[in-house]
Order: structure tokens, then sequence, then C-alpha cells
């Protein structure tokens, strides 16, 4: 069984966000967050689902204990923060490494 708040801290130190950053990208109220971690209390459903918009994953993949998945799911959150021209340099690298590998 996942625990809701390492998970949400393993997700927000991959991106290098303070708990500040966090609450600001999620539009958590900062004593919100900062009451979750310091009591360590479960996030509402809604909270949870507004901090995975923010890290741009849904409750579903949040949820994920399989790592393989867990690292797809973080490379598709990344690209969905990107703009299109960006996106389109990832796919043209994919491509190159997937040809390499033939």
């Amino acid at each position: 069984m996942i625990d809701v708040l390492d998970r949400i801290n393993e997700l927000r130190k991959e991106r290098s966000w303070t708990i500040y950053k966090l609450a600001e990208e999620s539009m958590v109220s900062q004593s919100t967050m900062s009451n979750l971690f310091a009591r360590k209390s479960m996030p509402s459903i809604y909270t949870l689902s507004q901090i995975c918009d923010a890290f741009g994953i849904t409750l579903s993949e949040f949820f994920e204990e399989d790592r393989k998945i867990a690292d797809e799911t973080r490379i598709l959150a990344v690209y969905r923060q990107l703009n299109e021209k960006d996106r389109a340099t990832v796919v043209a690298l994919a491509e190159v490494l997937r040809k390499n590998k033939q």
C-alpha cells in the first residue's frame, strides 16, 4: 500500500519543488499543505486531486506501485507540461533512440 505523503514527497522532490511551490502549483493553501506534512494527515480526495493535477498525473497514476509504469507516468507528466515545439523534439529524440536499438 502506498503511503500518500511519501508518494507526494517523492513526486515533489523529483521536480525539485518545495512544499510552498507544490501549494502554489496545486492551488492548495500553504497552511493546508504544511499541516498535511506537519500532522502527517491524509489529504482529502479533492486536495489530492489538485496535487495530482499540479504533477500532471491522474489519481490512478498516483497510486500505481509498479515502478516501470511509474517511470512511464513520470515521462508522460513531463511531456504534458512541454510546449508543442519541445514535444516534437522529445518525439524526434525517442525515434532516434528507438532506431539506434534496432
